[in-house]
């Protein structure tokens, strides 16, 4: 596939160290809420509590390590952050009561979203500035492709049943990120970017960049729409067969690993990057109304509404993904790349904590009307998302406002 495979040297180590761990990753996702049930024997409320718990947690704290990364410098803070997840990952192995599996959770997802937000900066530091939307593509193609490869693993440990099976899964993801620490240590260094003075965190102040970030978490809501939204909606609301929950993940994992690379080769710069966000509004509005009809008519209707509308987000997705990461880059300040990607980031958390929420309350409790309106708001969120992008653009251009980004936490507080 040449599309997807990456061209020689640090994107192609970066590739490998994202392979590495996503195969674990993709085994751990389809085993843990089981293995946490059946074999520790956690209520289910408790494991949704303490994921919940973990991840705020996690979502705070991917600001301070990303300004960790920028400072202390994105590889090696990047490996420690790895090996950090496959220790938190190991500790899930002694898990036996709610307390152990609340710490070991806290210090997974903050691992993880420290080391995603310290491998942009690393990315950032080693892929020119046109080539990283095209990198992260590929990054996304392996990750999925990692990840479905990894959940038939995780399907294997989850036919044999045994204890012992579903610690090897444990132990596989943990030797993943072993080795993902490794292929990130091969890496050329990346220098240390100089403090700019002042205890506070940059972004934290920055107005438009907050406005991006959270116009983009709007969009994220499509994240749990295929993991929950749509398999409520179709067992509870139409007649379509419950395995069609199943090949419609196969599909839309399989699209992003052939067709991401393509889909984001287009965009170059902010106004590319816009111009492909309102794409994906209109695909998404047009993907809610698709699936809404699905409840209005026999099997082969409802069928045939859930597969077409299942492309056109598919579609709407990779657009989107496309677009933000271009954003997210080029409105980051040079040199607090780690930073603003790690506040960026908050966003997939926020939109998986509070996506089951409004996805439940908008399509089950609303039906058609809760798609219409999920429609509109995609569109709405991606046409805002122009108008901000240039009024970030202009802060760090003109330099009065640059100033207010950089000025000490008195003098901006928002």
């Amino acid at each position: 596939m040449p599309n997807v495979l990456p061209p020689r040297g640090p994107q192609r180590t970066l590739t490998a160290a994202q392979l590495a761990n996503s195969l674990g990753d993709g085994a751990y996702y389809v085993t843990s809420a089981l293995y946490f049930t059946h074999i520790v024997g956690l209520a289910p409320a408790r494991i949704g509590l303490g994921l919940t718990l973990a991840w705020a947690v996690g979502s705070v704290v991917g600001v301070p390590l990303g300004r960790v990364a920028d400072r202390r410098g994105p590889r090696g803070t990047a490996a420690l952050l790895a090996l950090a997840t496959g220790a938190a990952v190991a500790s899930f192995l002694f898990v036996r009561g709610f307390p152990a599996f609340l710490a070991a959770a806290c210090l997974y997802a903050t691992a993880q979203s420290g080391l995603a937000a310290a491998r942009q900066a690393l990315l950032a530091g080693l892929v020119p500035a046109g080539e990283r939307t095209g990198a992260l593509a590929r990054l996304q193609a392996t990750l999925n492709a990692g990840l479905a490869l990894g959940a038939g693993l995780g399907g294997a440990a989850l036919a044999v049943g045994t204890r012992e099976a579903y610690l090897g899964v444990f132990a596989v993801d943990a030797l993943g990120f072993l080795l993902c620490a490794l292929l990130l240590l091969r890496l050329p260094a990346v220098a240390p970017a100089p403090s700019a003075g002042g205890a506070g965190f940059d972004v934290l102040r920055d107005r438009p960049y907050a406005v991006v970030t959270l116009l983009n978490t709007v969009l994220l809501l499509r994240m749990p729409l295929l993991s929950l939204g749509l398999p409520l909606w179709i067992t509870e609301r139409t007649d379509a067969p419950e395995w069609l929950v199943s090949a419609l993940f196969v599909l839309n994992t399989g699209a992003v690993v052939l067709f991401q690379v393509r889909a984001a080769r287009s965009v170059t710069g902010l106004a590319t990057a816009t111009r492909a966000l309102r794409r994906s509004g209109v695909l998404a509005l047009l993907t809610c109304a698709v699936f809404a009809v699905s409840a209005a008519g026999p099997t082969w209707v409802a069928t045939t509404a859930l597969v077409g509308g299942s492309v056109l987000l598919v579609a709407a997705e990779m657009l989107q993904s496309a677009g933000s990461w271009q954003l997210g880059f080029d409105l980051a300040p040079s040199g607090r790349v780690g930073e603003y990607q790690g506040f960026f980031g908050t966003g997939v958390t926020v939109a998986r904590t509070l996506g089951p929420l409004v996805l439940t309350s908008l399509l089950i409790g609303g039906g058609v009307a809760g798609w219409l309106l999920l429609g509109g708001l995609f569109l709405a969120a991606s046409y805002a998302l122009g108008p901000a992008a240039r009024w970030a653009s202009r802060t760090r251009r003109e330099p009065s406002l640059a100033h207010a980004v950089t000025a000490s936490p008195a003098a901006a507080a928002p």
